[in-house]
């Protein structure tokens, strides 16, 4: 048996929340290349659709179940959709989660509304997410919280979203011990600057400048959605059956507040 055997997901049920485009889009074809069948979830019904096709071409089942996750009843649904159409979900991915508000703040002028907001779509979604998904997740499972750099560091700007995303990482080794006893693995993943539509939307960049900024990177490049979907992959296959509790950054060296970018209109 090849070590790239380890692998392969034939057999699996992923869910990928946020997955209609970006690093959602980029995991759900990554298992799919890897034989899961996969629930993307996500509000826009278009790119859902568009993702589905993807999945399928790659070989895999593919099911589109709109979702907004800060409808508690969606996520209810969303499992409910997941075990009639498969019977099962042996992967859980919280992708989905972020800000829309491009607004430079320090942490103590943070209105409440933008800290409940901020908390309830990153930190309360994904919990909310697990706890439904647990009952129909075989022992042996995998959970992947997709996170931030911004949550293994000072964020200064940002730190609603960091100590957000810091939940979720507390949540992963926490989980990682309470569900030990089933071996269910829970980990996450920190990326770091890829240029998706979240990211364009903070960080407006021409061509030029997004590979001027890659180039400052250990690695000579901004990162892929497909970086990310290699990393889901490896721990949620049996690739990674030896790794629980961890939240890995697929960065390409990135060391949060050592590259400038310039907002726009400032």
């Amino acid at each position: 048996m090849s070590v790239m055997d380890d692998f392969r997901m034939d057999g699996h049920v992923g869910v990928i929340t946020g997955g209609g485009r970006g690093i959602g889009e980029g995991i759900a074809f990554a298992m799919a290349d890897a034989g899961a069948d996969v629930v993307v979830a996500a509000r826009r019904e278009n790119d859902l659709a568009r993702v589905v096709e993807g999945v399928e071409a790659r070989g895999g089942r593919g099911l589109a179940v709109p979702t907004d996750v800060l409808d508690r009843a969606a996520i209810d649904r969303l499992v409910a959709a997941t075990v009639e159409a498969f019977g099962k979900i042996t992967v859980w991915v919280n992708n989905a989660g972020g800000s829309q508000d491009s607004a430079v703040r320090d942490l103590a002028e943070t209105p409440d509304e933008y800290w409940d907001e901020m908390i309830e779509f990153n930190l309360t979604s994904a919990f909310l997410g697990i706890r439904a998904a647990l009952p129909h997740m075989p022992d042996g499972s995998s959970i992947v919280n997709i996170v931030s750099g911004a949550a293994l560091n000072a964020a200064p700007h940002t730190g609603v979203y960091g100590a957000a995303k810091a939940g979720v990482v507390n949540m992963t080794m926490t989980l990682s011990r309470e569900l030990a006893e089933r071996r269910i693995r829970v980990n996450g993943i920190a990326p770091g600057p890829i240029f998706t539509e979240q990211f364009a939307a903070m960080f407006p960049m021409t061509e030029e400048e997004q590979e001027a900024y890659g180039n400052r990177l250990p690695t000579g490049r901004m990162g892929r959605p497909s970086d990310i979907g290699a990393g889901v992959v490896y721990l949620a296959s049996e690739a990674g059956s030896w790794i629980t509790g961890q939240t890995i950054a697929i960065n390409g060296g990135h060391v949060p507040g050592s590259i400038a970018v310039v907002h726009r209109g400032e």
